[in-house]
């Protein structure tokens, strides 16, 4: 199957897909793996930008005293995850076409991105993240606003309170329908903008109403891509050296592997 992510005219409209199993996931995922070890300096480098932005934010929360806007960042930060894709992308798909990894063309493609839809997908992750960030900081006035305490780096214990345990479920189920649907709307909606010449609108419903036909075997990848992620950030965010490099090759193997096959593949 060849694909057409870094020719100069995309091919028009969505393509058709395939019905996903367990299988289909643990392929792609044994193939992002070997995409990783085969090219790991491009993991090193689109990973790095992520593991100093995540190391920024902790200095940033703990700096300024206000700890719990690590907590907000820390649940929110894997969305700009989808940002690092487009290099990982054209990774798999110069491996699987057999095709250099030239470091220069790599980068062509990502900035030639800018001129198509994908920054409008981008514009919309952005704004969800900052709406939930706004509720995050609604949420935690709501129950700890009137908390006696000044810090709440030096008063954590005001999160086993009452207030402060409804106030982590109330925001942790919000943080999850965040969560999600950004899940759904991205999931293929990043590569197909990537392989096709789509507006993101049509892009974002097609990802949408292929997770709502394929729930459990979605909604598991989505988990597992969340859970991977979470535990990555854990040590210092170092994990998403391995973590994002490995599935975002494995997010295109997936697309790759669901888009039908047409004539002129």
């Amino acid at each position: 199957m060849e694909s057409v992510l870094g020719d100069d005219v995309p091919r028009q409209g969505v393509p058709e897909f395939s019905d996903v199993t367990f299988a289909t996931l643990k392929k792609a995922l044994r193939l992002g793996w070997g995409d990783l070890v085969f090219a790991p300096g491009f993991a090193l480098v689109f990973g790095g930008v992520y593991v100093l932005a995540g190391l920024f934010l902790t200095w940033l929360t703990l700096a300024t005293g206000t700890s719990y806007w690590l907590v907000l960042a820390a649940i929110g930060f894997p969305l700009f995850s989808p940002f690092a894709a487009v290099g990982f992308y054209e990774v798999s798909r110069r491996l699987e076409r057999g095709e250099p990894l030239d470091w220069m063309q790599i980068f062509s493609v990502i900035l030639r991105q800018s001129k198509r839809q994908l920054p409008s997908l981008c514009a919309v992750i952005v704004i969800v993240f900052l709406f939930w960030f706004f509720l995050g900081h609604m949420i935690f006035a709501l129950f700890l606003g009137l908390a006696p305490m000044t810090n709440v780096s030096t008063s954590l214990e005001v999160f086993l309170t009452p207030n402060g345990m409804t106030m982590l479920a109330v925001g942790t189920v919000v943080g999850a329908g965040f969560a999600l649907l950004l899940y759904m709307i991205t999931v293929l909606a990043l590569p197909l903008l990537l392989d096709r010449d789509v507006d993101f609108v049509t892009a974002m419903i097609t990802s949408f109403g292929y997770v709502q036909r394929h729930p459990l075997p979605m909604l598991a990848w989505g988990a597992f891509l969340a859970l991977v992620t979470f535990v990555a950030m854990l040590p210092f965010f170092l994990g998403l050296f391995v973590a994002l490099p490995v599935l975002g090759h494995a997010t295109w193997h997936l697309y790759d592997q669901l888009r039908v096959p047409e004539e002129a593949d």
